[in-house]
């Protein structure tokens, strides 16, 4: 079978498939000058089984450019052709057809590609910033909708009207959400149920992920009409310069009139206290942002249900979910 290997530049990726949709928000402002920085070489190992299917279709989630970040160097390996595809919230991913002969043997897809990612900073306003007004911004009234699994009604919207009672500013509104969160949840991967970002079972439980911490505050941030939005991506541990990457972590992000959008990380300020008034605002240089959304539809899009998010590889054997594909990741410091 033979090998392909791509190298990707930015103007290439431009001019590759593009599928468009409602809901891309607005650019946030330009990153402010900021101190800290990482660069880092990144691998997205991908395992395919040997199958008796006709066909699989397989996509992979694809880091990119952005104010907070710069990709560049993106390799992909594979014994099939790929294409790049940007889709609904400016996410993109590598899609490929393994079809017949194809799935008789195990394959594997390398992904390759160096990573600058900043410090992502906010200077928050020191009074309060005008009410927001989405009449006339599809993009962000967008970011005011349910999800799936993060209803805005029910017990959701109680918790949101009971934790930002009397408070107009969307700014403290925030706040009170995020100190909520952080307050009435734990960080606990034990038992079930956990991880699905399903904001309703977060805060009946108390408990869970990075995923269920930004779902209640999306959740409770939506309710109070204030818009957010979900992000998706690696960690990369503080201290060590190379290494496997064992899961994904995720953070929020919501909506100031005159500021944009404002990064909060509520699971870290929950495990790592002394830093709660950092995260709300801040975010470091160790992680990597790969895709934004849930309930997403593919590019090409997919015959099975939306996903819930979107940091694993998706496959579709014969037209139906197919979760027999691995996955590995690691990383390893560049020099400055």
């Amino acid at each position: 079978m033979p090998k392909h290997s791509i190298w990707f530049s930015r103007a290439l990726l431009a001019s590759l498939l593009v599928i468009g949709g409602a809901g891309v928000a607005a650019a946030a402002p330009h990153a402010p000058p900021v101190a800290h920085s990482r660069r880092f070489a990144f691998s997205y190992v991908v395992r395919v089984p040997a199958t008796k299917g006709r066909e699989l279709r397989l996509w992979v989630p694809l880091a990119h450019s952005g104010p907070y970040q710069t990709i560049s160097g993106l390799r992909i390996e594979s014994p099939v052709a790929c294409r790049v595809v940007r889709y609904r919230q400016g996410n993109e991913d590598a899609y490929f057809v393994l079809r017949g002969p194809q799935l008789r043997k195990p394959s594997e897809i390398r992904i390759r590609f160096h990573v600058l990612r900043r410090e992502h900073t906010t200077r928050l306003p020191a009074t309060d910033p005008p009410p927001i007004n989405v009449k006339n911004n599809p993009a962000l009234a967008f970011y005011l909708r349910p999800a799936r699994m993060i209803p805005l009604n029910g017990i959701i919207g109680r918790l949101s009207a009971e934790t930002t009672r009397d408070v107009t500013d969307p700014l403290v509104k925030a706040h009170k959400i995020y100190e909520y969160v952080i307050a009435h949840m734990r960080y606990d991967k034990s038992g079930t149920g956990w991880g699905r970002g399903d904001a309703v079972w977060a805060c009946s439980s108390h408990r869970g992920n990075c995923t269920d911490f930004h779902s209640l505050f999306i959740g409770m941030a939506r309710a109070a009409g204030i818009p957010a939005r979900f992000r998706i991506g690696f960690p990369l541990p503080e201290g060590e310069h190379q290494g496997e990457i064992p899961g994904y972590h995720c953070w929020a992000e919501f909506y100031l009139n005159k500021v944009g959008w404002v990064p909060i990380d509520a699971s870290q300020a929950w495990l790592v206290p002394s830093r709660n008034n950092f995260y709300f605002g801040n975010l470091g240089p160790d992680r990597v942002m790969f895709t934004m959304g849930r309930d997403l539809r593919l590019g090409p899009a997919q015959q099975g249900q939306p996903l819930n998010y979107f940091i694993y590889p998706y496959a579709e054997l014969d037209g139906k979910p197919f979760s027999g594909v691995r996955h590995r990741f690691s990383f390893r410091d560049l020099a400055d």
